[in-house]
């Protein structure tokens, strides 16, 4: 079995959770920069430079060994203005890391990825921020280890800020965007996996904008909010056909407790 958490740390320092954990591998999004005995265990390396275009300047996407085993391959990463054949070419730095572990002789490659916030033109009548356009960069990035329909074996996930088949407040124009990310995904040869109801507890009372029926669970909560109000789902799992059915997801969001200190709860996926 493949143990690991999807988490967005929110830039806090929580190696201690991790150490303490059952996990072999955690893949974090707004990951701090390591330091002591975390340093040799963190994809990239902190002295490859840290940090996110466009975003805070001491966060970015990691993957980290926590257990002894697997043994994690580094995946290189490269601006997309550098290049260099065979590397994930990267559209925003830090927004995508990826190692590969090797698995009874299966090579499968883990990939944590993060969306950035945009915001319109000031000139722009309808100023807001929006990431549905940082998610779609995300894949196309991944193309060169997504690379046919059934052969790749990549477990993809992290911190998209999209919402799963509806809009805020009931907008179906924000819906019909998001829709593209997951549809592009699938197209690519990547299945969304969840996590979705019952393997976490759903908003309660039941949000206004969400349609019935939806099997979203809470991932992300406010400052006021707090674990137990949240109401929106932001990240998501996705899985090469080839491990989908073979992938056990849960949002770890039924108390405080297990939520934990971040304002994004950990997802746990098993293998």
């Amino acid at each position: 079995m493949l143990r690991i958490w999807s988490w967005n740390v929110n830039g806090q320092h929580l190696w201690d959770r991790l150490a303490a954990s059952e996990i072999d591998v955690a893949l974090l999004q707004e990951a701090p920069v390591s330091s002591g005995p975390w340093v040799s265990k963190v994809v990239p390396h902190p002295e490859a430079g840290w940090g996110t275009t466009g975003g805070a300047k001491w966060r970015r996407t990691a993957v980290v060994s926590v257990s002894e085993a697997p043994e994690l391959q580094l995946r290189p990463v490269t601006p997309i203005e550098v290049g260099a054949p065979g590397a994930l070419l990267v559209s925003r730095g830090g927004t995508l890391a990826a190692a590969d572990v090797i698995v009874d002789g299966e090579r499968i490659t883990l990939v944590s990825m993060y969306a950035v916030w945009e915001k319109s033109p000031p000139e722009h009548s309808l100023s807001n921020i929006y990431a549905d356009a940082s998610a779609h960069r995300l894949l196309p990035d991944l193309s060169v280890i997504v690379n046919g329909a059934r052969s790749h074996r990549v477990i993809a996930v992290g911190d998209l800020k999209i919402l799963h088949r509806y809009g805020e407040h009931g907008d179906s124009y924000r819906a019909a965007r998001y829709a593209t990310v997951f549809d592009r995904a699938e197209a690519m040869g990547l299945r969304f996996v969840g996590p979705q109801a019952p393997h976490g507890r759903q908003a309660n009372p039941w949000p206004v904008e969400l349609p019935e029926g939806l099997l979203n669970v809470p991932t992300y909560h406010t400052y006021r909010q707090g674990p137990m109000g949240a109401i929106r789902q932001l990240d998501f799992v996705f899985a090469s056909h080839a491990l989908a059915d073979r992938l056990s997801v849960h949002a770890l969001n039924t108390d405080p407790d297990e939520w934990g200190p971040s304002d994004h709860c950990r997802v746990a996926i098993e293998l």
